[in-house]
């Protein structure tokens, strides 16, 4: 079964191996803007944990309100349901700014669930 703890676990994994694959390949904010395989190559991994996220119990999410889980199913949804409407910005400024500091706080909810 996939439970809370089985669920942050793929968030940080997913997540820290797209931080490894941004910091290696010296992806930038350039390069994500427009070049459609490095698109393809973040959206991925960001759906994922959208997917992950959006599966989490109420009980969970309740518990840490200073996490934005709402807005994280949401990049989900748009990636999915709109990715021709995708602002490339926003990804930039997900996947460089954003995406360590969320990770971080998901290892420590982690190391808070039973």
């Amino acid at each position: 079964m996939k439970d809370d703890r089985y669920r942050l676990e793929q968030v940080v994994k997913t997540g820290e191996s797209l931080l490894e694959t941004i910091e290696r390949r010296g992806i930038d904010a350039n390069t994500i803007e427009h070049d459609q395989e490095i698109q393809w190559m973040l959206t991925t991994p960001l759906y994922h944990i959208g997917e992950q996220v959006y599966h989490l119990s109420r009980d969970l999410t309740e518990r840490y309100p200073d996490v934005p889980w709402m807005a994280i199913a949401g990049l989900r949804h748009r990636l999915v349901h709109d990715y021709e409407g995708t602002d490339w910005r926003v990804i930039n400024e997900v996947a460089t700014d954003e995406l360590e500091p969320f990770i971080k706080r998901i290892r420590e909810v982690l190391s808070e669930v039973s």
